[in-house]
């Protein structure tokens, strides 16, 4: 089970934010696409290596969930640990006394 705990942590890093942020925007990426996105829209130059150890710490925090077709493995951005997060801790509206 994730707790909550490895979800702050694996979002305690920038690259990981930035990763998450590509995959929210266009799901289903490969190693290749992520680590170009990565590079040409945010000028990070990590190894792939790099990027997969990150990928590997998302998907243990249950962030990211992959998929295999053929030889190729796919990345996907799963929200449901952010939202145990906001039902743990819900926000309170503004102007409310609670």
């Amino acid at each position: 089970m994730v707790g909550v705990a490895d979800v702050f942590r694996a979002l305690d890093d920038e690259t990981r934010r930035l990763i998450l942020d590509e995959l929210a925007a266009s799901d289903g990426q490969t190693l290749f696409e992520i680590c170009t996105l990565l590079t040409m829209r945010h000028g990070l130059s990590s190894t792939r290596q790099a990027i997969s150890q990150h990928l590997a710490v998302l998907e243990s925090a249950g962030l990211v969930v992959t998929e295999r077709r053929g030889r190729s493995k796919f990345h996907f951005f799963n929200s449901e640990p952010l939202a145990a997060i906001t039902q743990r801790w819900p926000v309170a509206e503004k102007g409310s006394s609670t």
